[in-house]
């Protein structure tokens, strides 16, 4: 089984290996193009979106990780993350990656003052609602084909998506307690093909 990476280029790179080395999960940070060849998963941590996918186009990493992702590497984003996962956004910048068939609103729920916890129901995920932080978080607008909602806020606003070996969420499963989002992506990454 081959580590998770953690795109470690901006953002709370550093909380995800937290988490996932809570529950024993390998993982290793990825800055480089040739540092997503030998892992299972790629994690796209919170930041700044615009930031990342900018560091990640100086890297020159776009083409290998969207080569990487279609012969099936599990990548998830979470809040920026989840931005540069999309496929189309709403607003103007950056150029998203276009791993997930889905369209993104960016701070869709307001500015720093206006983010919020509650405690969420994840389809995929046992026991109680899992707490979750939303800080200037994104929303899914709308969902393309065979992309399955896993948990949703409000009156039927997507915060947790799922398409194939991509996942993505609008809030940070890493800045709490909880580490079944992490487990769950630990699964899909090391499922076999």
């Amino acid at each position: 089984m081959a580590p998770i990476g953690v795109l470690a280029v901006q953002g709370d790179f550093l909380e995800h290996r937290n988490m996932l080395d809570s529950i024993g999960i390998e993982s290793v940070e990825v800055r480089l193009p040739e540092q997503l060849e030998n892992i299972d998963g790629l994690i796209i941590p919170g930041g700044e979106s615009t930031t990342i996918v900018q560091l990640i186009d100086i890297y020159e990493m776009r083409q290998p990780l969207l080569e990487k992702a279609r012969k099936g590497l599990a990548v998830w984003g979470t809040c920026a993350g989840m931005i540069v996962i999309a496929k189309h956004l709403k607003d103007k910048r950056p150029d998203p990656l276009g791993l997930m068939d889905i369209v993104v609103s960016r701070n869709a729920f307001g500015r720093q003052i206006d983010s919020f916890e509650t405690d969420l129901d994840i389809n995929g995920i046992d026991g109680p609602p899992m707490h979750a932080v939303f800080i200037r978080a994104p929303l899914v607008t709308e969902i393309g084909n065979g992309v399955e909602i896993l948990a949703e806020v409000g009156h039927g606003k997507p915060v947790a998506v799922k398409q194939n070996r991509i996942l993505a969420t609008s809030f940070h499963p890493e800045l709490t307690e909880d580490p079944r989002m992490h487990a769950m992506f630990a699964n899909i990454a090391h499922s076999i093909q």
